[in-house]
């Protein structure tokens, strides 16, 4: 058998307890959007102290009226997260079974249903209280990926999300259904690529780098619609490269289509992740390249 690395011994839960025979539990994975939260909101709350990062010195918003932008945020990533759950991956199901759309405890959230329910909510908070809507915008996108990163590394924790099959140094053997016998692997237990670290790398890590240097050092944010478009194609990219080594989704794979693909034509095509990170590349090339006057 090839060198894999086993799963570590990890807990998706931090602790429970138990009250009134009734248990209460802390996820890594609820911590991760509770500190992705707190971080957002802090570098929010910096560089909105500094006029001299914004066009003609004059940040877009109070920092005092953060707390107020987050409570729409954080309900335009559950709303849009489930609809877009449901929208996207199992139509037919909540179609049968409606009730069901209202249980978010049983799992089921799409990254880009949650980012448009976001941009929906950034949007009407900035109409709604006379905000620019594009620094707004760049402002949002500049504090996402903290978040992203804790996200893919609680994927992690929790063993699910996993890559497909794979016999590369650094594959993992997930526990569960994960370590199943690959197709092609008639003994021993099935690796995969740790495909939620590659998301945690690209999404989180690197983009994020490369918007801290954008708006430290190449004031973007007095280029309204830059940070916000360079998020956008940036993650799309990052999102569509790490699909061909994402295991698809179960509601897509059968015996004729054993890659998961959405969309094929002769055993070529794309995955639904891919089918929706291609509008927000193109979305955010325009945003980031389209000409804009300097302040």
């Amino acid at each position: 058998m090839q060198a894999v690395l086993n799963f570590p011994d990890l807990s998706p839960e931090l602790f429970s307890i138990s009250l009134f025979g009734i248990e209460f539990a802390l996820r890594w994975y609820a911590l991760a959007y509770i500190a992705g939260i707190l971080i957002a909101w802090r570098m929010a709350v910096r560089v909105l102290r500094r006029p001299a990062l914004w066009p003609d010195d004059t940040p877009p918003m109070r920092a005092e009226q953060l707390d107020d932008l987050i409570t729409w945020i954080i309900l335009g990533v559950i709303l849009g997260g489930r609809l877009g759950f449901v929208l996207f991956y199992q139509p037919a199901y909540y179609l049968s079974n409606p009730l069901d759309i209202l249980k978010v405890w049983q799992g089921g959230m799409a990254f880009h249903g949650g980012l448009l329910g976001v941009v929906i909510a950034s949007f009407l908070y900035s109409r709604r209280h006379n905000i620019p809507t594009l620094s707004l915008g760049d402002l949002v996108a500049f504090t996402v990926p903290p978040g992203l990163l804790l996200g893919r590394l609680a994927n992690f924790v929790n063993a699910e999300l996993w890559g497909r099959p794979s016999e590369l140094p650094w594959a993992v053997i997930f526990p569960g259904i994960a370590a199943q016998e690959c197709p092609d692997v008639v003994v021993g237990m099935c690796a995969r690529h740790p495909s939620q670290l590659y998301e945690a790398a690209l999404e989180g890590v690197l983009l994020g780098a490369l918007l801290l240097v954008l708006v430290y050092r190449s004031r973007a944010f007095r280029k309204p619609g830059l940070i916000m478009g360079v998020f956008l194609a940036g993650y799309g990219a990052s999102r569509f490269i790490v699909e061909f080594f994402r295991q698809p989704d179960a509601q897509f794979v059968s015996p004729g289509n054993p890659l998961g693909l959405a969309w094929h034509v002769s055993g070529y095509g794309l995955t639904m992740g891919q089918l929706l990170s291609l509008p927000m590349i193109a979305l955010g090339l325009w945003f980031a390249l389209r000409p804009r006057q300097k302040t």
